[in-house]
């Protein structure tokens, strides 16, 4: 089955139509591969910095309370035990690092999941490009109106200024995000209601985006500093 797109203008006209690579929108989407991914890539996220002290690292409690017998009371060892106010935590959380090893396939098979998953349901929009001649929120809101789109959409973007000025017009609308091409992953997709890609960074087989994403962390969209390595690397 062939999956064929009109090529949208942002004036809301056609620029005649492309293929969709059936290998990549074309797949059942594998439900278990997608729950995989989207855990791993939220689980990065996490900074994994809580602490609490242990009745070793709470300061004071070194002398014994009283004596061991004939008080009448329960013995005890130190002020900063657990059970006493201001002891130490029992069992508590301490630093770690939550991400998760993902295979590179499943990865890929992730992507290809939700891409497919969008095209089945008619989400997936390829623009001719981007006609912005400087940074402009107003043009960017009358680009979302001539191609009705609504809801969460998601912008897949390359690294050329066309693209780069594309980004800051969309930047400041709340149901706008915006992803390169290279960090395109399933979790995005599947949050996003819309995918609008262009020409050049429409995924294929053979090409720079077909290995799906590398990152089981934020995208640059979400303007999160926690740099979490690759799923295919062990970690």
């Amino acid at each position: 089955m062939t999956l064929t797109l009109d090529v949208r203008t942002p004036n809301g006209g056609t620029a005649g139509s492309v293929e969709l690579d059936e290998a990549i929108f074309g797949i059942e989407p594998n439900m278990a591969a997608l729950h995989q991914a989207v855990t791993a890539q939220l689980a990065a996220r996490r900074s994994g910095s809580h602490s609490t002290l242990t009745r070793s690292e709470v300061r004071g409690g070194g002398a014994k309370p009283w004596r061991q017998k004939g008080t009448g009371r329960a013995r005890q060892g130190s002020i900063r035990s657990p059970q006493w106010a201001g002891g130490g935590v029992a069992h508590g959380p301490k630093p770690r690092d939550y991400r998760q090893k993902v295979n590179r396939k499943t990865v890929r098979l992730a992507l290809r999941s939700a891409l497919s998953d969008r095209a089945r349901s008619e989400r997936v929009m390829v623009i001719d490009g981007w006609n912005f001649a400087q940074p402009r929120t107003k043009d960017a809101v009358a680009v979302l109106e001539n191609l009705s789109l609504e809801g969460q959409v998601l912008l897949v973007l390359g690294d050329s200024p066309e693209h780069r000025t594309a980004d800051r017009s969309f930047r400041n609308l709340p149901s706008v995000r915006s992803v390169s091409a290279a960090e395109l992953n399933a979790y995005d997709i599947l949050r996003s209601d819309w995918l609008v890609f262009t020409r050049d960074t429409l995924p294929t087989s053979s090409g720079p985006t077909s290995t799906g994403p590398t990152s089981t962390g934020p995208t640059s969209t979400d303007s999160a500093t926690d740099g979490a390595e690759s799923e295919g690397d062990d970690q």
